[in-house]
C-alpha cells in the first residue's frame, strides 16, 4: 500500500494524465442501488463524455441503465463490519479503521481521475480518507452534501453523545477541505455558508423521465405480476367476468386488449421509506385506523390498498405492528421493489404518503421528488423547509400528527375516483406545473462547475 501511495504522490508531481478531466469517480460509502441520486450523478456524467467509477457496496441492483452504460464501470467495495466483541466504541472505531484503509487503498488504485465526486452522508470515515487520496492524486474533490451524517447519529445516541460530537466536530473540519460542494436545499446552502463557512450549490433533487403517470396498459400489467406475490392486487375471489383478465384495480378485455379501470376498485395509497428512525410508521398505522372508523361511521369513502415499499433496519418491527392490525376496508402489504417496477407503481397510485422527517431539518425527501414527477400528489409530515417542495392546498397537504393525516385522507378520497375533487385538482396543477427534470437541473448547476475547472487545469 506504501509503495502504491508513493508512486501515485510521483505521478501527480510530474504531471496529470491528459486524459484525466474525463474521468470522474462517483463514490458513495453505502449501497449503490439505494443510492439513486448518485447513479443520477453517473448518468449525466456518461451523457457528456465522462467517464465514471462508480464505487460502493453492491447490495441492492444498480437502475438498469446503469448497468447498462458503456461509460460507467461499477468498483464494488465490501460492507466492513469490525470487531463483534469488546466495548461499542472500539467496535465502531475498527470498522472506522477497517473502512479508512480499504477506501484509501481502493483510491490509489484506481485509473488516475479528473473528479471525485462523493455522497454525504455517510462521510466518516469518506470524506478525510477521500480528501488525502485526491491531495496525492491531484484531482478534484466535490461533497455532495444530502444531510448531516452527525444528525442521523443523534437519532439512535442523543446529541450529547461523545460519539456524536467527535463526528459533528469531523465532519465541519474535514468537510471545509473539499474543493467544491453541492447540497440539496437552500436551507442546507445557507446553513454550511453560516455555521460551517462552506459555499455550496444548491441541486435539487428533480425527477429522471422515467417518473411519470403510468399508462393504464403498464399499470395493469404490473397489477398482474405484483398479484402473483401479494394478495392485495388480487381481484376479489367472488368476482368473475367473461374474457375479462382482472385486477384488484384494472381489466383487461382478453379479446380486444382494452384496459380500463375495475368499478369500485379501492384506491391505491403508496409510501416509500428506508425503515429508519427518521420515519415513525406508526403515524400512518394510527392514520388509517382513523379511515377506518369514518368507514365505519358511515361516510362514504373507497377502500384502500396501502403500499409501503423500501428495505431498512426497522421492517420487521414494522410488519408485526401491521400484522397485529385488522382493518377492514384496508389492505397493507410492504413489498421490495426492482427500480425499474417502482416508478411504474409510483405513475399507478392514486395518492402518495410521506412520513420522512429530516434528522438535520434541512434536506428534502427524493420520494416526494420521485412522485411528483408522476404527478402524484402527496401527503407530507410537517419539518423546517418542507416548503421548498411541498406547497400546502397546491400539490398536496403538510400534516403534523396521525389525526390530521386521517383527516386529509378522507377530504381526499371522498370524490374518488372522481377527478373533479381536490385531488384531482392537485394532480391537474402538478400536470401544468412544468416541472424541471433531473438533465436540465444537472447542466445548470453541475456541468458548468466542471467545465470550468477543466479550463483551469489540475493542482496538488
Amino acid at each position: 500500500l506504501c509503495v502504491s501511495c508513493i508512486r501515485q504522490w510521483f505521478v501527480g508531481l510530474k504531471g496529470r494524465d491528459e486524459r484525466a478531466h474525463l474521468n470522474v469517480c462517483v463514490l458513495v460509502l453505502g449501497d449503490i442501488g439505494r443510492s439513486p441520486r448518485m447513479q443520477y450523478h453517473a448518468l449525466s456524467l456518461s451523457r457528456h463524455g465522462y467517464n465514471v467509477t462508480l464505487i460502493g457496496f453492491l447490495g441492492t441492483k444498480p437502475h438498469q441503465d446503469i448497468l447498462e452504460d458503456d461509460r460507467i464501470d461499477i468498483l464494488p467495495i465490501s460492507e466492513l463490519k469490525g470487531l463483534t466483541v469488546g466495548p461499542k466504541i472500539f467496535r465502531y472505531a475498527s470498522k472506522v479503521i477497517f473502512q479508512t484503509f480499504q477506501l484509501f487503498y481502493v483510491l490509489m488504485k484506481i485509473e488516475d481521475q479528473g473528479y471525485i465526486l462523493m455522497q454525504n452522508p455517510p462521510g466518516l470515515p469518506a470524506i478525510a480518507v477521500t480528501w488525502v487520496a485526491s491531495r496525492f492524486r491531484g484531482n478534484q474533490f466535490i461533497i455532495d452534501w444530502h444531510n448531516y451524517g452527525y444528525t442521523i447519529m443523534a437519532l439512535t445516541h442523543g446529541q450529547n453523545n461523545f460519539i456524536v460530537k467527535m463526528a459533528k466536530w469531523y465532519e465541519k473540519l474535514f468537510g471545509c477541505f473539499s474543493d467544491h460542494n453541492l447540497c440539496v436545499t437552500n436551507a442546507m446552502r445557507e446553513d454550511l455558508r453560516k455555521n460551517w463557512n462552506i459555499k455550496a450549490t444548491t441541486l435539487y433533487d428533480k425527477p429522471p423521465p422515467i417518473f411519470r403517470e403510468t399508462p393504464l396498459k403498464l399499470q395493469h400489467e404490473l397489477f398482474i405480476r405484483m398479484g402473483s406475490t401479494y394478495l392485495p392486487f388480487r381481484p376479489s375471489p367472488d368476482v368473475t367476468k367473461e374474457y375479462m383478465e382482472l385486477t384488484a384495480f384494472t381489466e383487461r378485455n382478453t379479446q380486444t386488449g382494452a384496459v380500463t379501470h375495475s368499478s369500485g376498485r379501492p384506491a391505491l395509497l403508496l409510501s416509500s421509506t428506508s425503515w429508519t428512525e427518521d420515519e415513525d410508521f406508526s403515524i400512518l398505522l394510527q392514520a388509517l385506523e382513523g379511515y377506518y372508523k369514518f368507514v365505519e361511521a358511515g361516510h362514504k369513502l373507497p377502500s384502500l390498498v396501502c403500499v409501503i415499499t423500501g428495505k431498512g433496519p426497522q421492517k420487521e418491527y414494522y410488519k408485526k405492528l401491521i400484522d397485529s392490525k385488522e382493518l377492514q376496508h384496508i389492505k397493507i402489504c410492504t413489498p421490495w421493489l426492482e427500480a425499474e417496477d417502482y416508478p411504474v407503481l409510483l405513475g399507478s397510485a392514486d395518492l402518495g404518503v410521506c412520513l420522512h422527517k429530516s434528522s438535520s431539518g434541512l434536506d428534502l425527501p427524493m420520494k416526494v421528488v420521485d412522485m411528483f414527477g408522476c404527478c402524484l400528489p402527496v401527503c407530507a409530515i410537517h419539518f423546517q423547509c418542507l416548503h421548498e417542495l411541498v406547497k400546502h392546498e397546491e400539490n398536496g397537504l403538510i400534516f403534523k400528527d396521525s389525526k390530521e393525516l386521517s383527516e386529509q385522507l378522507k377530504l381526499l378520497f371522498s370524490d374518488f375516483p372522481s377527478d373533479q375533487g381536490k385531488l384531482g385538482i392537485f394532480r391537474k396543477n402538478l400536470r401544468e406545473s412544468g416541472q424541471q427534470r433531473w438533465d436540465e437541473n444537472w447542466d445548470q448547476n453541475v456541468l458548468p462547475l466542471i467545465k470550468d475547472d477543466s479550463k483551469k487545469g489540475f493542482h496538488l
